[in-house]
């Protein structure tokens, strides 16, 4: 019998009725067929566990990964809270090595690729659904604030997305100045501004409220618009717009 040094890996297991060792096949092979078929099958009922299952299975394929799936979910509360823990956190759940952490990451930052894809496809952007997803998706894990610029075409549609600043989002860090000056460059017509905070708390500090109102006056110098700020937290997104704020 063959034996793996990966952790992910396990114990190589031998086929039913293999002549070499005649064991039997282990009995969640086929609970993973199951839940491929069911995937397949377009059936939404499955559970937060399950999907993690599913995905695990790709990197550990020797072991019943359904244990380490609840354990995930156990330890980071939620299955966003799963995509959004860091590699070194992942890799602290028994049996979640790096190939494991590695690939739950790079499905996390294929769906942000994937929300940004369609928020460009939009014909319109103003503060669609898609674009709040986007955002939500972009700060997700996040720890400290980041302040966004989303750039737009004439007919409103995304044409770039920048990280102005990371750390605390105020006028003496986020300059005006900066933010137009990237925009001239990238010659949009308008601009969202968006920026997180990771404590949940979406209520715009009196920093925030000067930034924007800063940052929309030398915009209206220079003929370009500010549809909107969007404040995001964990589970809600905060809009200016919306609030009448961008008065």
């Amino acid at each position: 019998m063959i034996l793996s040094d990966d952790p992910e890996m396990g114990e190589a297991t031998p086929e039913k009725n293999n002549p070499e060792t005649n064991k039997e096949t282990p009995h969640y092979h086929g609970h993973r067929q199951r839940l491929r078929e069911r995937f397949l099958a377009g059936d939404g009922h499955l559970a937060d566990y399950e999907f993690l299952e599913l995905l695990l299975g790709y990197a550990i394929p020797r072991r019943d990964v359904k244990p380490i799936a609840k354990e995930l979910l156990k330890k980071f509360s939620t299955l966003n809270g799963v995509m959004d823990a860091s590699v070194d956190e992942l890799v602290q759940v028994s049996g979640i090595g790096m190939t494991s952490a590695v690939l739950l990451k790079v499905v996390r930052k294929m769906g942000t690729l994937y929300l940004q894809e369609k928020a460009k496809e939009k014909a319109q952007i103003s503060c669609t659904e898609e674009l709040v997803n986007y955002c939500r998706s972009l700060f997700g894990g996040v720890k400290d604030e980041r302040f966004c610029v989303i750039y737009l075409t004439p007919q409103n549609r995304v044409m770039d997305v920048e990280v102005i600043s990371e750390g605390i989002v105020n006028q003496a860090v986020v300059y005006p100045r900066k933010v137009m000056e990237r925009a001239l460059q990238k010659k949009a017509s308008a601009i969202i501004l968006v920026h997180n905070h990771p404590s949940g708390h979406l209520e715009p500090s009196q920093a925030d409220i000067q930034l924007t109102r800063s940052i929309m006056q030398s915009a209206s110098l220079l003929n370009i618009a500010v549809h909107d700020h969007l404040i995001v937290g964990e589970n809600r997104v905060f809009s200016f717009r919306e609030e009448g704020l961008m008065k």
